[in-house]
């Protein structure tokens, strides 16, 4: 029977969700736990892809298992798994059902802290940020609902059959003291290293090292610019993923 997972990680150690030979990855982890529980090989296919050192607060996966209860299994691979992976749920869900294909919605959030934190250094990026246009980051922000092609905002665009994008929300919150911002993007998907490229412009345009009209002409043009800027990858979040037939609430918060 098919079974989605929804878990939640801390990306910090690992060097992304996908399962790559000579370094230790999410799913690696969770396959291995969770053949040595069931005592069969278990192959897991995840809901999209996170980079080294990216989180995901709200992450599914689908695999076809033979299992006697779902509580049992529930807790034996929470018990079984490090303390940075966590599993809330374990679903049964139609034989056809996918957890990366039938998401329609995914949700990144970028964290920013302005001053010196160690308590939250790993899960949200420090910038130094003074005399912070915020409007202007503002405004940039909401261009992204008025385009659709994002060929400027990804690293390697060439792999995909296409660079289309459907963002359907954006939003910029800041606390009183401007001393924590939070930037998050809603759309059907999301390109390489895209959202870590638009935190790092809006943080060009937010300190006046870019222009409005430059970033509004690397939307137009598709045009990659000539030093991307990554923002750092601790701050991103994968926080929500939305499916037709299954719509949960992050539990990490």
């Amino acid at each position: 029977m098919r079974y989605f997972f929804h878990i939640a990680y801390l990306g910090t150690a690992y060097s992304g969700w996908q399962k790559h030979p000579n370094t230790t990855t999410v799913q690696q982890v969770l396959e291995t736990k969770l053949a040595q529980v069931l005592k069969v090989k278990v192959a897991i296919n995840g809901c999209g892809r996170t980079d080294a050192g990216v989180h995901a607060s709200q992450f599914f996966f689908h695999a076809d298992l033979e299992i006697s209860t779902v509580e049992e299994l529930l807790f034996r691979i929470n018990k079984a798994l490090p303390p940075d992976i966590s599993v809330f749920d374990i679903i049964p869900v139609e034989e056809k059902a996918h957890a990366r294909f039938d998401a329609y919605l995914r949700t990144y959030n970028y964290f920013i802290h302005t001053y010196k934190n160690p308590f939250i250094n790993h899960t949200s990026s420090f910038y130094r940020l003074k005399n912070t246009d915020l409007d202007k980051m503002q405004q940039a922000l909401q261009l992204l609902l008025l385009y659709d092609d994002y060929k400027g905002f990804c690293t390697s665009p060439a792999k995909y059959e296409h660079t289309i994008c459907k963002i359907r929300e954006v939003k910029l919150y800041f606390d009183a003291s401007e001393k924590h911002l939070q930037v998050q993007v809603s759309a059907n998907r999301f390109l390489s290293k895209m959202i870590r490229i638009i935190v790092g412009n809006l943080l060009k345009i937010g300190t006046g090292n870019l222009s409005f009209d430059e970033f509004e002409h690397y939307l137009i043009s598709g045009t990659t610019p000539a030093i991307l800027d990554l923002a750092y990858p601790q701050g991103l979040h994968l926080s929500k993923v939305d499916y037709p037939y299954l719509n949960l609430p992050n539990q990490t918060k």
